[in-house]
């Protein structure tokens, strides 16, 4: 398996991971508005918006530099 592929892989499980965690967040806050504070559907939609952003712009440059790795392993392996 490529390193390319592996980084998908695992952005992939991650992200579905933050989506599951935001949709329980999201639940509670329904399910309790009583113990959370007034503004709890927003503040858990920005976090959880931002972190997931984040890790997919931090996937994408993941993604070339695995590429780019893959490269070079693949130039190092017909060399030898």
């Amino acid at each position: 398996m490529t390193k390319k592929a592996r980084l998908i892989l695992v952005l992939a499980t991650v992200e579905v991971g933050l989506a599951g965690l935001w949709w329980y967040l999201a639940g509670y806050g329904i399910q309790n508005p009583d113990r959370v504070a007034a503004n709890f559907q927003e503040v858990v939609g920005q976090t959880m918006g931002m972190a997931m952003g984040a890790l997919l712009g931090l996937g994408v440059i993941l993604f070339f530099v695995a590429a780019r790795n893959d490269r070079k392993a693949l130039q190092d392996k017909g060399r030898r």
